[in-house]
């Protein structure tokens, strides 16, 4: 990156999803800070995930990526109207005069975007999909792959930044906290409570339901916590299973809380466990004690943190990522 034809260069970063990604990325926003104080830095995400992001103070702008309304305009065959949509969001992006876009994904759809940003340097981290014809530098992803967030921090380092700690940040806002606290004290928990987080997109990277079935009851009397579950509208029976086996022995909130509320609830934790997903990495983010368990991917070992370890039963066919040969 070239600091010295502008010192107040605006920069876009570009990483559009996932949720534990993002959560891993989110140290480049300080990175940049520090080597380009006075830069307007804005980051690109799906509207899934702009939550995680829109309060943090070293960021000047949240630009949603209208995923959904492009993809149903696709599938309705109005191609007219994308079209249009299209050349709005990139007038919108060019109306930012961007010098720099820092592509984090790799990918043919962030590839695109940053090239219609109008940024004169593009910059791609392991761009594949013949997304690296649109940047007009590729960095090639690299780091301890044992680390948490280790891409990203190879990417700090390779742009010449400054990665300090290089510690996850995820800033909540007062909304967020004032409905963690209203549900800590509605359903008692003011005495603390511990977290288990057992879903995720990928069923392969779940882990037994009758092992948690087991552990619930075992946390609680060892821990004397009460124990909450945690997980998106789409793992709502799975979670109903589980919480009915042990009994009245869980508090079940999966599908009750949107992606930042349930941040808040781990945030004020006393403890989490959960498998690969995002709210599992926020339990490291927020410094609280976690156990992550992994065992058809294994994305880090080293946590960076005393109080989070990882627990990883590897099989012959690990890490299967989006291709399980045992049909997850």
């Amino acid at each position: 990156m070239d600091g010295k034809a502008r010192r107040s260069p605006a920069i876009l970063i570009i990483r559009l999803s996932a949720i534990g990604d993002i959560v891993f990325a989110s140290p480049i926003i300080a990175a940049l800070r520090r080597r380009y104080p006075d830069a307007r830095i804005s980051w690109l995400v799906q509207p899934e995930s702009q939550g995680l992001l829109k309060h943090n103070p070293e960021l000047d702008e949240v630009i949603v990526w209208p995923r959904n309304r492009w993809r149903g305009l696709w599938r309705d065959k109005q191609w007219l109207a994308l079209w249009r949509e299209l050349r709005r969001f990139r007038r919108t992006l060019r109306e930012r005069r961007f010098d720099i876009a820092i592509d984090m994904q790799g990918l043919l759809k962030s590839g695109m975007l940053a090239w219609l940003s109008g940024a004169g340097e593009r910059i791609g981290l392991g761009s594949k999909e013949g997304s690296h014809l649109l940047m007009s530098r590729v960095i090639e992803r690299g780091g301890d792959p044992e680390r948490i967030g280790s891409e990203y921090l190879h990417l700090a380092e390779q742009l010449g930044l400054d990665p300090g700690s290089f510690e996850m940040e995820v800033v909540l806002c007062a909304a967020d906290e004032r409905f963690a606290h209203a549900l800590v004290e509605s359903k008692g928990l003011q005495a603390g409570y511990a977290v288990i987080c057992p879903f995720t997109t990928r069923p392969q990277k779940h882990w037994f339901d009758e092992r948690w079935i087991e552990l619930i009851p075992r946390l609680r009397g060892e821990s004397g916590l009460p124990v909450v579950i945690l997980g998106g509208p789409g793992d709502r029976a799975a979670s109903e299973s589980i919480a009915k086996a042990v009994g009245g022995g869980a508090i079940n909130l999966t599908g009750e809380t949107g992606l930042t509320e349930a941040a808040a609830l781990i945030k004020h934790s006393a403890l989490l466990v959960g498998v690969d997903t995002g709210l599992t990495h926020m339990g490291i983010a927020f410094h609280r004690p976690t156990l992550a368990l992994f065992g058809s991917t294994c994305p880090y070992r080293n946590t960076t943190r005393e109080n989070a370890r990882v627990l990883y039963h590897r099989f012959p066919c690990s890490p299967c990522r989006r291709n399980p040969i045992c049909n997850g």
